[in-house]
């Protein structure tokens, strides 16, 4: 498998890492002839409007688009989680979403910097114990359309129910930073989605 990370703003060097863990080929992406050849993408976390910004400076929008309505696996942790949404709550006005996945996100749900947490989250489809979830600035799902699938939300606090994890398809997105445990069982799930979708 030979997978990408968006690397135009973010925790890039983690998620390679957490690919090339997996048994994966894993390659920066920065510019549309960069996403030649690849099985799939990561679009990690940082800030989504950033990264919305840098992908129409550098061309990368619109092919983008284009392989995610054709079927192209892409998983989005945190802004990747934003930008994989086809509404953004609290955005900017001029902020652009990669879209794919039916649903509303609102950013930065759980608060500020300071407000970022650590807590357990079961995932579906992913065997074992909960998923140790690290929250930085972090998004919610407020709504899924019908084809949408939600795999894990927050158990309790004040969150409760909020949904942190999804998947579409061949894209999958969470509100949190799974690159940063050492726990690579998300990043399996979707090294296997982008195996069975090539």
């Amino acid at each position: 498998m030979t997978l990408g990370v968006l690397a135009l703003q973010g925790d890039v060097r983690e998620h390679l890492a957490a690919l090339a863990a997996c048994g994966a080929q894993a390659h920066p992406v920065r510019r549309p002839t960069d996403l030649d050849g690849l099985d799939g993408l990561v679009v990690p976390g940082g800030e989504s409007t950033t990264i919305s910004m840098l992908s129409v400076q550098v061309g990368l929008l619109e092919p983008l688009r284009s392989k995610i309505k054709g079927g192209f696996p892409v998983y989005g942790s945190c802004a990747g989680m934003i930008m994989l949404a086809t509404e953004i709550l609290d955005g900017r006005p001029d902020q652009e979403p990669f879209g794919g996945i039916d649903m509303a996100v609102r950013r930065n749900a759980f608060g500020r910097q300071v407000d970022s947490f650590e807590a357990s989250v079961s995932i579906a489809g992913i065997p074992g114990e909960p998923f140790h979830a690290v929250f930085i600035r972090a998004p919610w799902v407020e709504r899924v359309g019908p084809e949408v699938e939600v795999l894990g939300a927050v158990a309790g606090g004040p969150a409760a129910g909020r949904i942190v994890a999804v998947r579409q398809g061949n894209l999958l997105a969470t509100a949190f930073h799974p690159e940063l445990t050492g726990d690579l069982r998300v990043h399996r799930l979707f090294v296997e989605i982008a195996r069975a979708a090539s």
